[in-house]
């Protein structure tokens, strides 16, 4: 399985992202996110329990968070590419299936598990 920082590096690569990487964690997408979109992460939180459902929530708000912290509109389309890219491999890296966006949005919604 390949490392996350392997992973990040790769996604790099592929895609010419040079912006900051926010911690794929609570506390650094918290950090990273406009304060205006906390009650948003916060209602989602409340909701999940574990397993598929908090791994999506974390691609879901690591990508937002990535995108939030975008100097500019193309700085903030690349981070997107970049977080996509990421979220691919880590999913192959651990033998996990990817999501659509709208499997993502269904998950947060309770809709599926």
């Amino acid at each position: 399985m390949a490392a996350w920082s392997e992973i990040l590096q790769e996604a790099r690569e592929a895609v010419g992202f040079t912006g900051r990487v926010v911690p794929r964690n609570l506390e650094g997408i918290r950090a990273a996110l406009r304060p205006d979109r906390l009650p948003d992460l916060d209602a989602e939180l409340a909701t999940l329990s574990e397993g598929a459902a908090f791994e999506a929530f974390l691609d879901h708000w690591w990508t937002q968070s990535l995108a939030d912290t975008a100097t500019d509109a193309d700085a903030k389309a690349l981070a997107i590419d970049f977080a996509d890219l990421v979220t691919a491999l880590r999913a192959k890296a651990t033998g996990g299936g990817a999501y659509t966006q709208a499997e993502v949005e269904d998950m947060l919604k309770g809709k599926a598990s």
